[in-house]
């Protein structure tokens, strides 16, 4: 794989009335999906807005590759709702040097849409569906998704993720999936940044962040003070307690603590507990 950057965010702030993000430092090799996780609200949006160009920063740098080479899907596709399936190949294929219009045509078949389709008889899935043919149809490089799948049942989640994995199988392609719904990443992220309230509370390779931490459990006893003070979103119930820990902090633990490998959601939500309880 190619080292080069297809996206990249440096220093990056923007400051509203009741919110701020950043410091943002964000990089999306070419080769590599991005997982951009955060609760609703933790800034992913404004990120890839500005990102885009939609919205300027306060302060930092933005580089992007050509924005014919983009193509972005968003949880609702951004189009005229009177327009048709057809209109978009005449309306928006002009302005792509790379459109494909039979791949166009096999896309809007996946999705199951008729060309005679209008924009606002779309389901969500078929909005989804619909903003990916078109991202691919003019061969897209970097595809940037903000919460795609919020909304969508199962079956049209698996059907995205299936077409981003065959999209990932052309090492010059990359993606950044910005989501709140972090199962979505478990099967095709191999870059993880993960925002609360507009700042980096973690980075890095997928697996290596999850293997810097453990997922810990035990009774009332076996929660010493020095365990304690370690423990990142400490969770405590009825039956004993469980939160995050360093991995290289595992040897705290007594014999009756159980640590298992977390997930990415495990992460967001117990790194994420420990500011809001503090």
């Amino acid at each position: 794989m190619t080292s080069d950057n297809l996206l990249a965010l440096k220093g990056i702030t923007k400051e509203y009335k009741e919110f701020c993000l950043g410091p943002l430092d964000l990089s999306v090799p070419r080769g590599y999906v991005m997982g951009l996780v955060g609760a609703n609200g933790a800034g992913k949006t404004t990120a890839i807005k500005i990102a885009l160009g939609a919205v300027l920063p306060g302060n930092g740098s933005v580089h992007l590759i050509d924005k014919t080479r983009v193509g972005v899907v968003l949880d609702q596709p951004c189009w005229q709702a009177t327009w048709r399936v057809r209109d978009l190949s005449r309306l928006l294929g002009p302005f792509y040097p790379g459109w494909d219009q039979r791949v166009f045509d096999e896309l809007c078949e996946w999705a199951g849409v008729s060309q005679r389709l209008k924009v606002r008889e779309f389901s969500r899935g078929m909005g989804m569906k619909v903003q990916v043919a078109v991202a691919l149809a003019h061969r897209a490089e970097l595809l940037v998704l903000d919460e795609p799948t919020s909304g969508l049942d199962p079956l049209a989640r698996g059907e995205l993720l299936d077409k981003l994995s065959e999209f990932m199988t052309d090492e010059r392609h990359s993606v950044l999936f910005s989501t709140h719904i972090t199962t979505d990443l478990d099967r095709i992220a191999d870059l993880v940044t993960i925002l609360d309230a507009g700042r980096v509370i973690a980075a890095g390779a997928r697996d290596d962040l999850l293997e810097a931490w453990a997922m810990v459990r035990g009774g009332a006893a076996d929660l010493t003070g020095e365990l304690r003070a370690r423990i990142r979103g400490l969770r405590q119930h009825s039956a004993g307690w469980e939160g995050l820990i360093a991995a290289a902090d595992l040897g705290l633990c007594g014999t009756g603590v159980v640590a298992d490998t977390p997930s990415v959601e495990d992460l967001l939500v117990h790194l994420t507990k420990e500011r809001k309880d503090a």
